[in-house]
């Protein structure tokens, strides 16, 4: 039975990764903190599988991650998933993003090559690491932002880290390439765009579909930070382990290669186009309220994913459109609605518990 490594295993992506593999046969090992909301849900449903073991943990801390690989490996996959994701969470206490996303995915690097040398590697990097793109000419449409000369950003496109994020994932990104080159492991590297699907547990600093459903579900207050006409390529989590498995299936030929990830020009969508498409199901936000872009955002980001359409013969199939009505069916159960809640603001959680209020007097 072959064997895999993911860590940030009880993560949105991570979960769905190691879900999938079990469901083919593999034996999965998951490496996880539990800091992220919804983790120990997700946790709960992978602990269903005989051939599932979890290891709790800091990824960061060597001493953490080092005797799974003594005691585990070697492996045959690993799936780097831990990570601080948050632009706003960076700017707040930059030493803590660069000790997960940095010194983890260093760590991670260095068990590899001393258990695990034969390990097919693949690490979750981010669109963040090309920066603003204040260089790329952009027009202002009705409802978005749209690229004037170009449709997407190619894997050629210049690096520039421009928030703590962008630096401790694009530092974390070329160590990875660069362990290929000199080490010879085979690793793969996703510069993922926006993800978004079931039992995503979106805040309002990241995961914004996600949030954006949940908010509307839960009747919460939504905050958007500029205008609104912030665009994203959107990947639905489904055709992202597909992906995933098609890279390793073909990691012969394609290791030490960066591939950009997401929906592409085809599957685009703003903040303010969500909120329209929320309303045409039904879901009606008069509570919505716009003030300052963050630091670090960029207006447009769309993916160009020719080069991995390509090399592994793969295209997104689900539409936004599509993936958000698929979001409105998520079953918010009592226990997973408990521990959302719970990480919420006071404010909010006020405003819920006013709201369940006045409906069972009604």
């Amino acid at each position: 039975m072959k064997k895999t490594l993911i860590t940030g295993v009880a993560g949105f992506i991570g979960s769905h990764i190691a879900q999938k593999m079990l469901t083919r046969g593999w034996k999965v090992v998951g490496f996880d903190d539990l800091s992220r909301i919804g983790s120990s849900y997700n946790l709960e449903l992978l602990k269903q599988e005989t051939e599932f073991t979890f290891i709790q943990g800091d990824i960061s801390i060597i001493e953490n991650i080092g005797p799974v690989f003594s005691k585990y490996g070697p492996f045959d996959w690993i799936v780097h998933q831990a990570a601080q994701v948050a632009v706003t969470s960076s700017i707040l206490n930059p030493r803590h993003d660069f000790e997960v996303n940095l010194l983890g995915t260093f760590n991670i690097l260095e068990c590899i090559r001393q258990y695990s040398p034969e390990s097919v590697f693949q690490f979750s990097s981010t669109n963040k690491v090309y920066g603003g793109l204040p260089e790329v000419d952009v027009v202002e449409k009705r409802t978005r932002y749209m690229y004037r000369e170009i449709s997407g950003v190619s894997e050629a496109w210049p690096l520039d880290f421009h928030s703590p994020y962008g630096c401790s994932k694009g530092a974390a990104d070329q160590y990875v390439r660069d362990y290929s080159r000199i080490y010879g492991l085979r690793t793969q590297v996703l510069r993922q765009s926006c993800i978004y699907g079931s039992r995503q547990f979106g805040v309002e600093d990241q995961g914004w579909v996600a949030w954006f459903v949940i908010a509307s579900i839960l009747e919460l207050p939504l905050s958007v930070f500029g205008d609104g006409k912030q665009v994203r390529d959107l990947l639905w989590i489904e055709d992202l382990t597909d992906l995933y498995f098609l890279l390793y299936e073909n990691a012969d030929r394609l290791s030490g290669s960066v591939f950009n990830v997401g929906g592409g020009p085809d599957n685009v969508l703003s903040l303010i186009e969500l909120i329209a498409l929320l309303d045409k199901f039904g879901i009606h936000k008069s509570d919505v309220s716009f003030g300052p872009s963050r630091q670090g955002d960029q207006k447009v980001f769309v993916s160009d994913i020719q080069k991995v359409c390509g090399e592994c013969d793969w295209a997104p199939t689900t539409t936004p459109e599509k993936g958000v009505e698929i979001m409105l069916k998520w079953d918010l159960s009592p226990c997973t609605l408990r521990e959302f809640l719970m990480a919420l603001t006071p404010v909010l959680w006020k405003e819920v518990l006013e709201k369940r209020k006045q409906k069972s007097l009604l």
